[in-house]
């Protein structure tokens, strides 16, 4: 009977909490809107299933455990490696002719980044997160899940989960998002504008723009070089045209696998005390904010510049909505809109690809641009989220520098050892004898 009771006592249904319970409920929420509504699926549910594994108690499935969701987030975004990889394919699967055949909409590419700056400022000055934190959750306004979270990684891991969860969750709610704010900001007679079809692109445009674009773009802002060069790369290995082998794996077999992988360590990550707080509904609403103000800002943009335009080249303000990049849907959901608004009579669907495609540009470069001006936090905070509530003893190289210290001290003079800061959410143990007393004591933040 007593084998019975230990292994009642050790399974997870004695230690479920009322935090696991909630994220097992996000976790179906999640799961469910990638089958039945087909929101994102391909990346929901993947992280769907990483919350709920991450939140199984016993289980160590979870990225800050010691287990298999561990050694991916270590491996795979704690280097920075996936996202990466997955703009390569984002390369390989993107057409940037339309943006070549009318290279103005660059500029609404551009303006659609707007949102990214506008959500900054709010988080930092008036929710009052740290300048790391603020910029993590404003890329959530470019619509790029790995760029999202390529710069969460960077600037604020603790946050990782709730920006991956907007971002990809506002993505795969454009369909709702931008009609309104189109309805509101356009006219008519603006979504009436039937924009001639973009002229043709040769072939040698089309290989020298990756090339010359990613090069240029990378002496400009070099922290966006990791996403800006794989995206470039991939774009070449699709225009090219001797690379067919190449190109079908990391557009095809590599993108996918990285992306499951992606999806569980980042739902690896949401466990209930680092997603149920305040700050998850503030970076939801940041986030939803962030993406409003880059639709608008491409619409707006887009009527100012047809004030310089002769009749003939003026552009339907409609496709600034899809400088924001979610590709190919924001193009799509303009099309439609368009579409609809005008009984069929204008389809400006391979107009809209323009500024989207050049939208994608554009988060990677404002996420370097972050880089640049906010910097990276030091070294120290850039760990995996810790539970609040976790005890740990001050680390093995800490306690030998302060041994060794010690014994070179004279026998009764007071040990002067120089023990760095522990990390954040690390709490000491008691002290048993003098020299752990001295090591705590300097270990503590």
């Amino acid at each position: 009977m007593d084998a019975v009771f230990k292994l009642i006592e050790s399974s997870g249904y004695v230690n479920l909490t009322l935090g696991d319970v909630a994220m097992l409920a996000i976790a179906g929420v999640l799961i469910y809107l990638a089958i039945a509504k087909e929101y994102e699926p391909l990346l929901l549910i993947p992280i769907g299933f990483g919350v709920l594994m991450a939140n199984l108690p016993g289980a160590n499935m979870g990225s800050h455990d010691d287990g298999l969701m561990h050694l991916i987030y270590t491996m795979g975004i704690k280097t920075e490696l996936m996202p990466p990889i997955i703009f390569m394919g984002v390369g390989v699967l993107t057409d940037f002719r339309p943006l070549l055949g009318r290279p103005i909409t660059f500029l609404l590419g551009a303006a659609a980044q707007f949102g990214i700056f506008g959500a900054l400022l709010g988080a930092y000055y008036l929710l009052g997160f740290t300048p790391h934190e603020a910029a993590a959750i404003g890329i959530i306004g470019g619509a790029d899940g790995p760029t999202s979270i390529f710069l969460a990684t960077k600037m604020a891991p603790h946050l990782l989960g709730p920006i991956a969860v907007a971002a990809y969750s506002y993505m795969s709610l454009v369909p709702i998002i931008q009609p309104p704010i189109m309805r509101l900001l356009t006219t008519q007679a603006e979504r009436e504008i039937n924009m001639p079809q973009v002229r043709p692109v040769s072939k040698v445009a089309a290989v020298l723009f990756p090339i010359l674009t990613g090069a240029l773009a990378i002496l400009a802002v070099p922290s966006a070089g990791p996403l800006l060069g794989m995206l470039m790369f991939g774009n070449l290995l699709r225009e090219c045209g001797v690379t067919d082998r190449l190109k079908q794996t990391a557009g095809g077999t590599l993108i996918n696998i990285v992306t499951i992988f992606l999806g569980l360590s980042v739902g690896g990550t949401m466990s209930a005390a680092s997603f149920l707080t305040e700050k998850t509904l503030f970076i939801l609403l940041l986030g939803l904010i962030a993406f409003i103000l880059g639709t608008a800002a491409g619409i707006l943009f887009a009527k100012f510049l047809n004030l310089f335009l002769g009749d003939k080249d003026k552009m339907n303000p409609c496709i600034g909505a899809a400088g924001v990049s979610a590709v190919p849907m924001s193009a799509r959901v303009v099309q439609k809109f368009v579409s609809d608004s005008t009984a069929g009579r204008v389809n400006p669907l391979m107009n809209a690809m323009g500024p989207n495609v050049a939208g994608v540009i554009g988060s990677a470069v404002a996420a370097g641009a972050l880089l640049a001006l906010v910097g990276q936090p030091t070294e120290l905070t850039q760990t995996l989220p810790v539970d609040p509530q976790a005890q740990a003893i001050p680390g093995d190289a800490q306690v030998h520098e302060a041994k060794a210290h010690h014994a070179a001290s004279a026998p009764n003079s007071t040990p002067q050892t120089s023990v760095p800061p522990a990390l954040p959410g690390i709490v000491l143990e008691q002290p048993t004898s003098d020299l752990d007393q001295t090591v705590s004591a300097e270990a503590q933040p």
